[in-house]
């Protein structure tokens, strides 16, 4: 039942479904083949009993949260209690259950979502493609006729959301894997700045960029996820089009795109301006400096190797060799280059933030691609990283950034999902997700 949250309130207070028949349509549909490894583990008889439960209290008159009794999916890095995070890995396959649901979980679980399900997703979080050599790669639902990635790291998440089979699902991003399989999926994905959100009980990538957030159908979807899972909610400020003010970089965002994310770009920007939105096209020199400043590997390779490197040296054949080979980079990076890249990090944010004060956000295509075959990329570790490289190379300049981010839809239906990203700087989310609420019904798929 591919449908948003809105929709599904009208339908419950109309009486056409129950929360509980949403709740049997999802767990039916998830021993269906088009389900397979979206998840690692489900919970679907307990997200039943919420179900009932929220619509027992609906029949007494009781006000419930719009995800009361609505199932929602669980990145594999959550601690719920009860249940062992393994991080997609089987490095982590003796973990201990967890004693606490991590505070994203818990305030889900308290606002009355039925949690149906831990997702499968890139081993580690250490890749923007999707896929997983131990546990099977979700397949894109976006084509019948290929297997596509899903994109990642937030595979499963995205699949299940595509699918049908929750509302939303809860991941991370930590260089764009929220936003990343949301574009590929034909999802809306929002990363939010990463300081609203509390990370306990994730089991971490990068202790500087990670970012605890979710993709769902809408924006207005992402913006009731995110104030139940955020420290504070937030009021998205909505503009009128003709107010919205739009930059394009000229430097790294649009290099490189397929013809189908760059006629789908090109479309979306015509309606923009059709509509009153005015756009234009700025200098962003800096980002051509991203590739040298994170030449090393970055915060990612550097935080990864400290929490793997003791493992690593006793497990290291239970690994992805692909995510070994990433994590390995952080190993050759010193104090004073660690030190060096927190203070060029600095340095950058400040003078793209100087470039871009005044726009309402940054846009640009979310990924220069569509989604691409899973099987020639399992067979070729070099066409792997290359298109890793091209998948996060505009999502990560934003969590550099230490931004907000969100993706949205903009393809037609004969076409393969294209995501178009909406950008701007640290604790902007409220100006940026109300220009994303003013600009989606504009660029939004066809019906």
């Amino acid at each position: 039942m591919p449908t948003d949250i809105h929709t599904l309130q009208t339908r419950l207070r109309d009486g056409a479904i129950s929360r509980a028949d949403v709740i049997a349509q999802a767990a039916q549909h998830a021993q269906q083949p088009d389900a397979h490894a979206v998840f690692l583990h489900t919970t679907f008889d307990t997200a039943a009993q919420v179900a009932k439960a929220a619509d027992a209290a609906t029949r007494a008159g009781k006000p419930l949260h719009p995800l009361a009794g609505l199932p929602v999916s669980v990145k594999d890095l959550f601690n719920i209690a009860g249940e062992a995070s393994r991080a997609g890995s089987p490095v982590r396959s003796d973990a201990l259950a967890a004693t606490a649901d991590a505070t994203v979980v818990r305030r889900l679980r308290e606002s009355g979502a039925a949690l149906v399900g831990r997702t499968n997703m890139t081993e580690f979080a250490f890749s923007g493609v999707g896929i997983n050599p131990h546990f099977g790669t979700p397949v894109n639902p976006a084509d019948k006729q290929v297997a596509r990635i899903p994109g990642g790291s937030s595979s499963g998440a995205a699949v299940s959301v595509a699918l049908g089979l929750a509302v939303a699902g809860l991941g991370s991003d930590t260089g764009g894997s929220i936003r990343i399989p949301a574009a590929l999926c034909g999802l809306t994905g929002f990363k939010p700045t990463a300081r609203r959100v509390p990370l306990d009980g994730a089991f971490p990538l990068s202790y500087t960029l990670d970012t605890a957030c979710a993709m769902a159908r809408t924006v207005q979807d992402c913006v009731l996820v995110d104030s139940v899972i955020a420290d504070q909610a937030v009021l998205p400020v909505i503009k009128a089009a003709a107010g919205i003010r739009l930059a394009i970089p000229r430097q790294v965002l649009l290099d490189g795109l397929d013809d189908t994310v760059a006629r789908a770009f090109d479309r979306a920007l015509g309606r923009l301006s059709a509509a009153g939105v005015q756009i234009e096209h700025i200098d962003l020199p800096e980002l051509a400096e991203l590739a040298s400043i994170n030449a090393g590997g970055g915060f990612t390779a550097a935080e990864a190797h400290a929490i793997h490197r003791h493992v690593l040296a006793t497990r290291r054949e239970q690994y992805d060799p692909r995510v070994a080979s990433r994590i390995d980079r952080g190993a050759a990076m010193s104090a004073a280059d660690y030190v060096d890249l927190m203070r060029a990090r600095l340095d950058w944010i400040a003078r793209v933030a100087a470039r871009i004060e005044g726009f309402d956000a940054v846009t640009c295509p979310t990924v220069p691609m569509v989604a691409p075959p899973i099987a020639p990329l399992v067979a070729d570790d070099a066409l792997f990283f290359r298109t890793n490289a091209l998948l996060l190379r505009n999502t990560s300049a934003f969590n550099f950034l230490d931004g907000c981010s969100i993706s949205l839809p903009c393809h037609q239906p004969d076409e393969l999902p294209v995501g178009l990203m909406l950008s701007h700087g640290a604790l902007r989310d409220a100006q940026l997700l109300g220009t994303a609420i003013a600009l989606e019904s504009i660029i939004k798929p066809a019906a």
